[in-house]
């Protein structure tokens, strides 16, 4: 991990990640990538955020990484996973 990528929110990116992780009950995944994202745009060091946030510091850098490369919206969520159809309907 030799590249060091900087998070810098805007005004709005950053009151919307505020606004995942103080309302009620995200899901885990994008509340862990929003703090993620809000530490860094701090200027806090991955190890501190790693033990803040409870995940590895590979995490981290792939969270930084795909924000400075593809944008907030792609950071939070994941892609669609392929997979089989599903057998009954609901």
């Amino acid at each position: 991990m030799n590249v060091r990528y900087r998070v810098t929110l805007s005004d709005p990116e950053r009151t919307h990640l505020r606004a995942l992780v103080d309302r009620g009950r995200p899901r885990a995944r994008v509340a862990t990538r929003a703090r993620i994202l809000l530490a860094a745009d701090a200027g806090v060091p991955e190890t501190l955020i790693a033990s803040a946030v409870g995940t590895s510091p590979a995490t981290i850098y792939r969270t930084k990484q795909c924000f400075v490369d593809e944008g907030l919206e792609v950071a939070l969520h994941d892609a669609p996973r392929p997979g089989a159809p599903r057998k009954l309907a609901e």
